[in-house]
């Protein structure tokens, strides 16, 4: 017979166990979100959020579209360790 301590022990390795899947999971749709809003964003247009996020006028790096791309770059760590893992 299991012990309600063991019992309990279990049920909380079955949680972790379960959040460690689910953050996985997360990571990995992170990348391909920030992708599509990078699309998005780029055929639609920002409009007035635009002006508020770019850093300066005529930057680069200004606006919504390479924020994005950006943030999805970051995120791509989870796409190539389960490319890695694969091999």
């Amino acid at each position: 017979m299991t012990s309600p301590v063991s019992a309990a022990s279990d049920a909380s390795g079955d949680g972790v166990l379960a959040a460690r899947r689910l953050a996985g999971w997360l990571s990995l749709a992170a990348t391909p979100t920030f992708a599509i809003m990078a699309v998005l964003t780029a055929m639609i247009g920002g409009g007035p959020a635009d002006m508020l996020c770019a850093a300066g006028h005529g930057s680069v790096l200004g606006g919504m579209v390479p924020m994005y791309l950006l943030m999805s770059a970051f995120h791509s760590a989870a796409w190539l360790r389960l490319i890695a893992e694969r091999r």
